[in-house]
């Protein structure tokens, strides 16, 4: 399964089922793995775990 089906596929899950509610939800979860990702090897990680 490529990306793009997995992304078509929850899409249609949320419209279908009206999860709206859970898009906030992804959203925040992705940002937060990109946040994550982004700052893995530069000078900000110390700060960026210890909010966690």
């Amino acid at each position: 399964m490529s990306k793009i089906s997995i992304i078509m596929e929850l899409w249609d899950f949320l419209k279908i089922r009206k999860k709206w509610w859970l898009a906030p939800i992804l959203i925040f979860l992705v940002l937060l793995g990109g946040l994550l990702v982004v700052t893995k090897g530069s000078a900000l990680a110390p700060f960026i775990y210890a909010i966690f």
